[in-house]
C-alpha cells in the first residue's frame, strides 16, 4: 500500500523526523536494509542503546516505522505505505559519504556474523539437544 493522501499534518511529522541527523542515519539503514534491531543499529552507527532507542520510538511515534519481536530482539522496518516517499528522499541523498559508510560498516559487520538477524538464522540450523 501507498501513502494516498500527503496532508500537512503528515508532512510535517515526516520532516520532523528527519530533521535530526541520527534519525536520518537510521533511516537509511532500515531503508537500504529492510529491518534491523537496536542493537544491529546500534553497532553500525556507534550509538549507545539509549539514543537508539530513543530515536526509534521517536519514528515509530512519529508513523514511520513498524516493529516485531522475534526472542529478546526487536526489530524496525519502514512502513510499507511510507516506503516509496523515503525512497525518492535517499535518492537525493545517495551519494552522502556518511550514510555510504554506514552502509559499509552494515555490510561488514553482516558479512563477519555479528548482528542479530544471523544469530536467529544460525539458530535454525542447530540440532535439538538430545533428551536424556
Amino acid at each position: 500500500m501507498k501513502l494516498k493522501h500527503f496532508n500537512l499534518m503528515i508532512g510535517t511529522q515526516i520532516l520532523k523526523a528527519f530533521s535530526e541527523e541520527a534519525r536520518t542515519r537510521i533511516m537509511h539503514l532500515l531503508y537500504r536494509n529492510n529491518e534491523m534491531c537496536i542493537s544491529d543499529i546500534e553497532l553500525v552507527l556507534d550509538f549507545t542503546q539509549t539514543k537508539t532507542s530513543r530515536h526509534l520510538i521517536y519514528l515509530k511515534n512519529s508513523g514511520l516505522v513498524t516493529s516485531r519481536k522475534i526472542d529478546q530482539w526487536t526489530f524496525y522496518s519502514i512502513k510499507d505505505e511510507l516506503k516509496g516517499f523515503v525512497e525518492i528522499i535517499y535518492t537525493y541523498m545517495e551519494k552522502d559519504l556518511l550514510l555510504m559508510n554506514d552502509q559499509e560498516t552494515y555490510q561488514t559487520l553482516y558479512s563477519n556474523r555479528e548482528l542479530a538477524i544471523n544469530k536467529i538464522e544460525a539458530r535454525k540450523w542447530r540440532k535439538p539437544p538430545l533428551p536424556l
